[in-house]
């Protein structure tokens, strides 16, 4: 039997999953019923557009009910830690050193991860070798392409 993964999340992050499915069992999922029973209702669904849409639709609504319900059974809040290393739950502030730009962002589980809203994932490249270090430490960071870059923690600090 295959061991259940345990599923990281913040507990902002988890609010998000119960808000996303409470609106998935109460809004969404009824609303494509309805659609579907609109289309039906047009006759023949051999060439109905708007039955297909409303099935594609049903399909991609239950997948992300069934991913949602997996992450409630298997989700372990993240206890932000208190010290000033870096880790999960907290935000940092580095700078790329070669191309001396700063970014600010926040450190997540997987599930999370939304770089271009500063939702870095830390099993990342970045996120990885941010991990456990403290404001003031260099650490370098080696992408999937291998290329390496040194990034200066300017800060660390609580959500």
């Amino acid at each position: 039997m295959a061991e259940k993964k345990i599923i990281e999340i913040t507990e902002e992050g988890y609010a998000a999953v119960l808000a996303e499915y409470q609106n998935l069992k109460d809004v969404l999922i009824p609303a494509n019923i309805q659609a579907l029973q609109d289309a039906r209702s047009q006759g023949d669904l051999s060439e109905n557009a708007d039955y297909d849409a409303a099935r594609d639709e049903q399909a991609r609504l239950n997948a992300r009910s069934l991913e949602l319900e997996n992450i409630i059974k298997n989700h372990k809040i993240i206890e932000v830690d208190k010290s000033k290393k870096v880790s999960i739950g907290k935000n940092v502030n580095i700078t790329y050193v070669d191309l001396g730009k700063t970014f600010d962002f926040a450190i997540v589980g997987t599930i999370e991860a939304d770089p271009i809203n500063g939702k870095i994932s830390s099993e990342s490249p970045l996120g990885k070798a941010l991990m456990g270090a403290k404001k003031g430490d260099t650490v370098t960071v080696v992408s999937e392409s291998g290329k390496e870059s040194r990034v200066l923690i300017n800060s660390v600090s609580n959500k």
